[in-house]
């Protein structure tokens, strides 16, 4: 609902004495500010001008008082009101007048003397704060003394004749550190001195600065050229004491001898050398005065040191003494020297102690701490060396050196072939250790690792390749109890590792495929699951046509297992009863190694079930051929002796020798041989492993470990043995040293046939080459090592056989004969 007017009238006046009574209160809040003094900013149009009455005559406190009034009027507010306000505020009811905000007629005036007095004032206090005694006055009045003189146009006088007092006052400072009195004073009571002296100087500067702040705000402010009353303070101080060059001699020797005491170990006063650094960084001259001097001091020491201590300490303590030093000095930049100077001293001391010194650092050392495996002190080395320029570089360099130099001692000798594989693998965990925990996995040491291995393994062709697969026979083998199914696991895959490193992979897999067709046959594979996981990590390495051949093994050996079900379902429908039980792998000619064929006369029993088999067979599988391979056969025979029976697990050879003694005591060698039909050097293997081993079922006369020809063999009746079931077959499992030849030549072979192939694939598909062209062709394709001269003898026999021909007008060119 709107208002009436009597209402509305009422609420105006209301409202007036509400405006009223809070425009009072304002204007005797301000007041009370105006009378303070200090803190009273400039009024827009109003000059204020305050003097000190008792340095006036009556008269002019008159005239100043009457002076004064207006201005204090003219403080009451920021919006310029008077104190005609209160009036108004007073004023009934109903009234209504209007406010009106003028300016001041005109700029109060000064007494003529007021610029001298004034100064002079300001001159004792400046001089009082110089000689440390009690000032006459209040800041606050000093203070708007300023004011009032910078207001009215004298703050170029005042800035000038304050420099000038300064300067003096300073001028004057210099005469203690000059002269006799000067000379006097050692290197730390002159420090002492100067910092003394320097830290009056900052309080005095501060101080007036505290008084003359208006000047500073003002004046300062809008004359570019003119330095603050701090900055000018700095330039009088280094004119007139710092740059004084015996001053700063001094100065800066006495820092340098007091860090020199430091870095010997001596305790010195590091607060004296922080305020004093940081007086000559405030000064502008730390970089000219002392740090030049003190980088120069610092790589002469070090020069030094480093030299003196290449020669007699040991490197792990030298690297140790090395990141000390690196620690003392970022400990002194942190707490007194300048931040500017971090950068250039810590690359002069990693010069001096390191830098110079990396090659003999490394001869020196290196190899000690990687044979001992000191981890501490190889991780100490690598953070030291990554701090200097080309450190990690050489480092790495040297790291290959040592693998290639070490690996070397363990391939190359043929003594150690019986445990190189398992010093390799050791070998291997140990660089693979300091990798991770001393050079922080770094990639280029990884690969110079990966390069160096497969260098040095490579150094003697042929035969870590061959040690390799038989390690993992001797793991795989049944038997080995050293370790659990995921330790064997592990230990597959780090032989996977050597593996890739060497280049003759054909030779590991004619000896691995021997090895695993030992063991299927024979019945002696560990784990099932461990040969077929081997299998998918060579696959996985070499690709399906490597490993083709080996999966062609397994899947024999199960279709075996299942014509062998079907066998004897087959026998128990025969009318014949057959004495003894036969197991007959089928071996596809092509998958496994090959078997010289040996005839050997086998029992009739076993001759008579051989045909059998072999009608079943071939009936099922017409076209086929089976050839018996009697070398891999073993049996188990039941033997009665005095203390009991026993099974003894015996080879085929070595039955064919045991069941002779059913139909006789004693037979001679040369009598076995004809009996048996066995091989010369495969029977005394034979004989000597039934009569000079551990288990001695039959007595050779004369005893010895050698079989000659005219050695008696009998039946050893007494045989007494803890278990019931004897293995002596542990030879068939043993390589000779003809099946080693054997392999080895069949590698050789092989590789001719693979060499014959690619240079006729090559020549076929660039129709005309050069040698140079074929040879670099032929390395691309290849994946075993080969000799130049091997390629050559390839190449004429490829030619004698009308595959290609020579060029007739060049020698060196060749062609392809379609």
């Amino acid at each position: 609902m709107p208002f009436s007017n009597a209402t509305r009238k009422k609420a105006s006046h209301d409202q007036q004495d509400t405006e009223r009574s809070q425009r009072k209160r304002r204007v005797s809040g301000e007041n009370r500010q105006g009378l303070a003094g200090l803190k009273r900013h400039k009024q827009e149009d109003t000059d204020f001008c305050h003097t000190d009455p008792t340095h006036h005559s009556s008269s002019q406190m008159d005239e100043s008082v009457n002076s004064r009034k207006p201005n204090f009027s003219a403080l009451v507010g920021s919006n310029g009101l008077t104190n005609r306000a209160s009036s108004l505020a007073n004023s009934k009811p109903g009234t209504a007048k209007k406010l009106v905000i003028k300016n001041f007629k005109g700029k109060p005036k000064l007494h003529d003397n007021y610029k001298e007095e004034t100064w002079m004032k300001l001159r004792g206090a400046v001089d009082a704060i110089h000689k440390s005694t009690s000032i006459k006055y209040s800041l606050e009045e000093l203070y708007q003394a300023v004011e009032n003189m910078c207001s009215h146009k004298m703050a170029v006088m005042l800035y000038d004749s304050l420099k000038v007092v300064c300067e003096e006052h300073i001028k004057h400072q210099i005469t203690q550190f000059k002269g006799n009195q000067g000379d006097e004073l050692d290197s730390v009571l002159f420090l002492r001195k100067i910092n003394k002296c320097w830290q009056d100087h900052c309080r005095q500067m501060i101080m007036i600065r505290s008084i003359f702040l208006f000047l500073d705000r003002t004046y300062v402010l809008q004359n570019s050229m003119v330095s603050s009353l701090w900055d000018m303070g700095l330039d009088l101080f280094r004119q007139h004491i710092i740059i004084d060059t015996s001053v700063q001699t001094k100065t800066v020797d006495g820092l340098l001898l007091l860090i020199e005491r430091e870095r010997n170990g001596e305790m010195v006063d590091r607060s004296l050398l922080k305020s004093l650094l940081g007086m000559l960084s405030d000064l502008q001259i730390y970089k000219e005065a002392f740090e030049v001097r003190f980088l120069q001091e610092t790589e002469r020491l070090y020069a030094a040191e480093g030299q003196r201590l290449m020669q007699e300490r040991e490197i792990a303590e030298y690297l140790h003494h090395v990141d000390k030093r690196l620690e003392e000095e970022q400990d002194r930049l942190m707490f007194y020297m300048d931040q500017s100077t971090q950068k250039p001293l810590v690359s002069c001391v990693e010069k001096q102690l390191l830098g110079e010194h990396l090659g003999n650092i490394l001869q020196k050392g290196l190899h000690q701490l990687l044979d001992e495996n000191r981890t501490d002190d190889l991780k100490l080395l690598y953070n030291l060396f990554s701090r200097v320029k080309a450190g990690l570089e050489t480092l790495c360099q040297h790291w290959g050196d040592y693998i290639k130099s070490f690996g070397s001692t363990i391939v190359i000798n043929p003594e150690k072939d019986k445990t190189m594989v398992q010093e390799l693998l050791d070998f291997k965990d140990k660089v693979d250790n300091i990798l991770q925990s001393c050079f922080s996995s770094n990639e280029k040491f990884i690969n110079t690792m990966k390069e160096s291995f497969e260098t040095f393994i490579n150094k003697r062709l042929n035969k870590p390749a061959e040690l390799i697969a038989k390690y993992v026979d001797s793991k795989l083998r049944a038997g080995n109890k050293e370790a659990t199914e995921e330790e064997l696991e592990r230990m597959l895959d780090k032989i996977m590792v050597l593996f890739r490193f060497i280049h003759g992979k054909d030779v590991f897999e004619a000896f691995y495929k021997k090895d695993l067709a030992k063991r299927l046959l024979v019945g002696k594979s560990a784990s099932v699951d461990a040969e077929k996981s081997m299998l998918s990590k060579l696959k996985q390495e070499c690709g399906g046509a490597f490993t083709s051949k080996l999966e062609g093994m397994f899947k024999d050996m199960e279709l075996s297992r299942d014509i062998m079900v079907h066998f004897k379902q087959h026998i128990q429908h025969q009318k014949d009863s057959i004495s003894i039980d036969l197991t007959v792998n089928i071996l596809t000619m092509g998958y496994w190694p090959t078997y010289i064929p040996m005839e050997v006369h086998l029992p009739p029993e076993m001759v008579r079930y051989q045909e059998i088999f072999k009608s079943f067979y071939l009936a099922k599988h017409s076209g086929r051929k089976l050839q018996w391979q009697p070398t891999l056969g073993h049996c188990v025979l039941r033997a009665d002796f005095r203390a009991g029976k026993k099974e003894l697990q015996v080879s085929l050879f070595q039955s064919l020798v045991l069941i002779m003694f059913n139909d006789g005591d004693d037979f001679t060698t040369e009598y076995i041989k004809q009996y048996t039909g066995i091989e010369d050097g495969e029977l005394r293997r034979t004989l000597q492993s039934l009569a000079c081993g551990k288990a001695r079922v039959i007595i050779k006369t004369p005893k010895g470990k050698d079989v000659e020809d005219g050695d008696l063999f009998q039946f050893n009746n007494d045989f007494k043995h803890k278990l019931y079931r004897i293995k002596i077959n542990q030879i068939q499992m043993k390589e000779t040293q003809e099946e080693n030849v054997n392999t080895t030549e069949r590698v050789f072979q092989d590789r001719q046939y693979q060499i014959d192939a690619a240079i006729v694939r090559i020549m076929k598909t660039r129709k005309t080459l050069t040698h140079t062209l074929l040879v670099s062709e032929l390395y691309n394709q290849l994946k075993f090592p080969v000799k130049p001269a091997d390629l050559k003898k390839r190449i004429e026999s490829l030619i004698d056989r009308d595959y290609m021909e020579r060029d007739k007008e060049n020698s060196n060119q060749y062609h392809y004969v379609a």
